[in-house]
């Protein structure tokens, strides 16, 4: 079906086209017209001057609507996450497994291997966030099921059909044969829950890291004497850096530096959501952990922050909002720069001929009207 979304402000190569229509023909964009210009032949939908801006990617999905990747036992539950996020305009997403047993991690990547095939919209792949990581970082994964990684977690991730993975190790652990191994192999490696040195974090961005999980959080702060991952990071051209722009996470004026020091280009929103987005929850439990939700902020009965209720309209409002970016900007942090991330950037992340028609509709003030998944 051809179909002409008209009367719009649109997104595209990082401008604003005003009184424009964007036509698609079946899932992909075909161009960006005027709005006098829509060919004969095509269903007209009105936006009444919406802001139409590519569908946002999120990375980092631990949960949604009731449900973690962790408790999901059927496609229909990943799919359950996938719809949670939707509704705040992700339209591609990594559901992400955090540190488990052998047992459900080979459940968790037959499930979305099953997914996967299903076509499930939205569904991008699967991030592994752990079990290889610094129990001196754990942050809220279970420390009791932290622990080395060996080969047969190489042959679970670089089987195939399980579309782009993300895996999140502290590279400190981790031997450097290993990280280019995975790499090698198409594994899109990131360091997280870390206590690397800003010589083993070099090193390891050498061996093929390309990502930071959620920047500053779950790693030492950069100090004088040791600048440590976050200064590895903040100085590599090569990685992407995933931030947690809640206002509870990081204070925006150390992601504002963030920003300065990195550039946007290589910077991503990510929500690092738990099972409570989408929902009227108050508490969930992460194995044998409570969670609790005060004011925005899950944390654990010690005050540990949990992951987040976050979706990715706000963090998109919040980028605006607390870090002072026009939207253009602060949209490319949720769209294009997380596509370059995954590898999929001629193909998602921009509204550009031939790219597929995954988009959102915000009004003035930020608040999603509508998303498009394959044109639908």
């Amino acid at each position: 079906m051809k179909k002409a979304l008209t009367n719009a402000q649109i997104l595209t190569g990082g401008a604003w086209q005003n009184q424009a229509a964007l036509l698609i023909d079946g899932d992909h964009i075909e161009k960006v017209v005027a709005d006098s210009e829509i060919p004969p032949g095509y269903e007209i939908e009105d936006l009444a001057g919406g802001r139409l801006l590519p569908g946002f990617i999120d990375v980092q999905v631990n949960g949604g609507g009731g449900m973690m990747l962790n408790d999901a036992r059927s496609v229909a539950d990943i799919a359950m996450i996938a719809r949670a996020h939707r509704r705040f305009g992700t339209t591609g997403l990594l559901p992400t497994l955090i540190t488990d047993d052998w047992a459900r991690m080979t459940e968790t990547a037959a499930l979305i291997r099953g997914a996967m095939a299903d076509g499930l919209p939205g569904l991008l792949g699967v991030h592994f966030e752990g079990p290889y990581l610094n129990p001196a970082r754990k942050g809220v994964h279970d420390e009791a099921k932290i622990r080395r990684l060996d080969e047969k977690f190489v042959e679970l991730v670089t089987a195939g059909d399980l579309g782009r993975v993300v895996v999140t190790l502290a590279p400190e652990r981790v031997p450097m044969d290993v990280i280019r191994e995975l790499a090698a192999k198409g594994v899109i490696v990131s360091a997280g829950h870390s206590a690397a040195t800003y010589d083993e974090a070099v090193a390891a961005f050498e061996a093929g890291i390309t990502g930071i999980t959620h920047l500053y959080n779950g790693m030492p702060p950069m100090q004088s004497r040791e600048p440590g991952l976050v200064g590895a990071a903040l100085l590599s051209s090569g990685c992407y850096c995933g931030i947690i722009n809640d206002g509870h996470h990081v204070h925006p004026a150390t992601l504002k530096a963030a920003l300065t020091i990195k550039g946007p280009a290589r910077m991503m929103l990510v929500t690092d959501a738990m099972a409570s987005v989408g929902t009227e929850m108050i508490s969930f439990r992460l194995g044998e952990t409570e969670i609790r939700i005060d004011g925005g902020r899950l944390t654990t009965a010690d005050g540990t922050l949990a992951g987040s209720n976050l979706n990715m309209a706000g963090a998109v409002r919040n980028a605006v909002a607390l870090l002072g970016l026009p939207l253009a900007e602060a949209a490319g942090l949720a769209t294009e720069n997380p596509a370059a991330f995954l590898g999929l950037d001629q193909t998602h992340g921009r509204i550009a001929p031939g790219f597929r028609a995954d988009l959102v509709l915000m009004d003035g003030d930020l608040r999603l009207l509508k998303s498009w998944i394959g044109g639908v």
